[in-house]
């Protein structure tokens, strides 16, 4: 297969490295990435300033690489209209350096990558490993990454579907299984104050986030308990239940 891979942490992040050298072995992989890290860049794209495509190698791997001077979704656009000549089989996104579980994908530069591949008609993968404490394990979401993708690819490349997979940290543990599943509930974020000016202005830094318990049958309770967990995404926001209603009121 021909595979575009890109991802939200930059060209020469470890995870699009690894992800790269598992996939490259039996497909030709093309990389599109940003040049510096653009986590938590949702769907945005370069509409201001020019973007810059730099042609570079990565060591120890065989694919072309390309560095772009934007986002995520700056990244996918570009391969396929300016870069990429032959079609592409499918997209993954990843391996992204923390987990895309929940409502975080909302935010994620990785899934959004995926999604703006689905807007193009293309199947698409966004794969996240679970980061606890500085460590992070790319070598088990490469491999799981690759075996679903072996498992799903005649149906997966048939269909224009975006797939959100997340995979644990279970140091000197096995993987309990894949599950498939929906997305779990909002964790909200907390800022801490780290100035005070003189004219009451607040210097602000995201810190951390709220302890809550997950409900059970979503990602984020199937990833506590050691599962990759498997998502099917749609970037059609519609609430289709709501649709009469709300022509009711008018």
């Amino acid at each position: 297969m021909r595979i575009l891979l890109v991802n939200d942490d930059g060209i020469h992040a470890d995870g699009i490295r690894i992800l790269a050298k598992t996939l490259e072995k039996d497909n030709e992989v093309i990389i599109v990435a940003p040049e510096h890290q653009r986590s938590a860049q949702s769907q945005a794209i370069t509409i201001s300033k020019s973007i810059i495509v730099k042609e570079i190698e990565i060591d120890g791997l065989m694919s072309k690489a390309y560095s772009i001077s934007g986002t995520p979704a700056d990244c996918v656009r570009i391969a396929l209209d300016k870069l990429i000549e032959k079609p592409i089989d499918l997209v993954i996104s990843g391996i992204n350096m923390g987990l895309n579980a929940g409502m975080d994908i909302l935010y994620s530069g990785t899934v959004s990558a995926a999604i703006e591949a689905n807007i193009y008609k293309l199947p698409a993968m966004a794969l996240s490993a679970e980061w606890i404490d500085g460590k992070i394990d790319y070598y088990l979401a490469a491999e799981h990454g690759k075996h679903i993708l072996e498992k799903v690819k005649d149906d997966f490349t048939k269909n224009n579907i975006i797939l959100n997979i997340n995979t644990p940290y279970v140091e000197n543990k096995k993987v309990e299984g894949v599950k498939v599943c929906k997305i779990g509930d909002v964790i909200y974020d907390y800022y801490i104050i780290e100035n005070k000016g003189d004219n009451g202005e607040k210097t602000l830094k995201l810190k951390g986030r709220k302890d809550v318990e997950f409900e059970e049958g979503t990602d984020r309770y199937y990833l506590s308990q050691g599962y990759v967990t498997i998502t099917p995404l749609h970037y059609d926001l519609t609430n289709f239940n709501l649709l009469d209603k709300v022509e009711s009121w008018l």
